[in-house]
C-alpha cells in the first residue's frame, strides 16, 4: 500500500515509517524537520506541501501535531496552524485523490478537565462515552481536529479512524515532584495499565486501524495499555492503590522490591481500551504483566521498536527547570 505519514521525524512517526516499511509498504514520511526517515520536509499547515506530499496515497496516517510540551513554548496560532489547518489540507487532499484511510492520530489529553479530581477521591473511568473537556490549546486544537475528520467523513465519505492515544513519550516526566519520587523508567512502567502504551502497541493499533477503516467507517478509539481494572476497583484506587494492584499482580512487590522501585499510593485516571480491542481488533502485547515477566528475567521492559526509535524529544532547546516548560 502506498502510505503517507507525517510527522515522520518524530517518534511515533519514525516508528511508524520503520514498521510500514518493513511490512513492504511503499511509504512517503512527510515533517517540517528533516531526518532519516522523512523523504519530503513541507509544512502540513501550507496547502502545496501537503498536495504534493499526498500524491498518489492510498491511506493517510497523520501523527503530525504541535503536543502538550509547545504549549507554554508556541503561540495559540501555531497550535491552529499545524493541528486544525494541517489537518484540514491533509482531509482536502484525501478527499481529492480518493484516499481509501484516514487515520488521525490524536490523544487522551482532549478529554481534560474531564479527568479531573480531588487528591484522595476516586479514580475516573475514562472511555468513550466520556464527553471531552478541553483544559489547553492542545487539547481544544485536537478535538477540533476530530471534528474535521468526522465532517469529512459525513460528506467527503472518507474513511476515517481517530486513535485517542495515552502516553508513550520517553522523555521525562513533566512533574518535578514525580521526577523527584520516581526514576524515569519506574514512572513509565507504573503508569503502563491505567494511562500509557509502549509504542509497539501504539503503532500496532495504527496498523489495525488501516485494516479495518473500510469496515468501520468512522470510529474514534482510546488507545492505551491494558488495565486489569474494573469500576468496582475506583474507589480505592483513588486512596490505596497499592492494594489493589497486588490483588492482580501478587508477584510485582518483589519484583520492584529487587528494582528499589516504588508504586504509587494513588492513581487518579484509568483509560478503558476495550472499544478498540473489541473494534479495531487490537490487542497490545506490552502488558504490566508481559513487563512483570520481562523484568524477572532481566530483559529491557520497552520493544525492541521503542530501544531503536529512542528519544526525540519536544523542543531544540533545553530548559533549566525541567525537560519542557508547563503550562496548563
Amino acid at each position: 500500500m502506498n502510505i503517507l505519514v507525517t510527522g515522520s521525524s518524530g517518534h511515533l512517526g519514525e516508528a511508524l515509517v520503520r514498521t510500514l516499511r518493513n511490512l513492504g509498504n511503499q511509504v512517503t514520511g512527510l515533517d517540517i524537520k528533516p531526518a532519516p526517515y522523512t523523504d519530503i520536509v513541507g509544512d502540513i499547515a501550507i496547502k502545496s506541501d501537503v498536495e504534493k506530499a499526498a500524491i498518489g496515497a492510498e491511506a493517510i496516517i497523520h501523527a503530525a501535531t504541535l503536543h502538550k510540551p509547545h504549549v507554554a513554548t508556541h503561540a495559540k496560532q501555531d497550535f491552529i496552524d499545524t493541528n486544525v489547518t494541517g489537518t484540514l489540507n491533509l482531509l482536502e487532499a484525501a478527499s481529492a485523490i480518493n484516499t481509501k484511510a484516514f487515520i488521525l492520530t490524536s490523544t487522551t489529553s482532549t478529554f481534560g478537565d474531564a479527568m479531573k479530581n480531588n487528591p484522595g477521591e476516586p479514580a475516573v473511568w475514562i472511555d468513550e462515552d466520556v464527553v471531552p473537556k478541553p483544559k489547553n490549546i492542545y487539547g481544544v486544537t485536537k478535538l477540533a481536529a476530530e471534528n474535521l475528520c468526522e465532517l469529512f467523513h459525513r460528506n467527503a465519505k472518507i474513511n476515517c479512524i481517530i486513535l485517542r492515544t495515552s502516553r508513550f513519550f520517553p522523555e521525562e516526566d513533566d512533574k518535578k515532584e514525580r521526577r523527584e519520587a520516581f526514576s524515569g523508567d519506574n514512572l513509565k512502567v507504573n503508569e503502563i495499565f491505567y494511562r500509557r502504551a509502549d509504542i509497539a502497541d501504539m503503532v500496532s493499533a495504527h496498523l489495525c486501524a488501516l485494516d479495518r477503516a473500510a469496515a468501520i467507517g468512522f470510529g474514534k478509539y482510546i488507545i492505551s495499555g491494558d488495565t486489569p481494572f474494573q469500576k468496582s476497583d475506583l474507589v480505592q484506587l483513588g486512596t490505596d492503590a497499592k492494594s489493589v494492584i497486588a490483588q492482580y499482580y501478587p508477584e510485582y512487590p518483589e519484583i520492584y522490591a529487587r528494582l528499589n522501585w516504588q508504586m504509587f499510593s494513588s492513581i487518579d485516571r484509568v483509560y478503558c481500551n476495550q472499544k478498540a480491542k473489541r473494534e479495531l481488533l487490537w490487542s497490545p502485547k506490552y502488558t504490566f504483566g508481559y513487563i512483570l515477566n520481562r523484568l524477572e528475567q532481566g530483559l529491557p521492559y520497552q520493544s525492541e521498536l521503542a530501544l531503536e526509535v529512542g528519544s526525540k524529544g519536544y523542543h531544540d532547546r533545553t530548559f533549566s527547570h525541567g525537560p519542557y516548560p508547563v503550562e496548563e
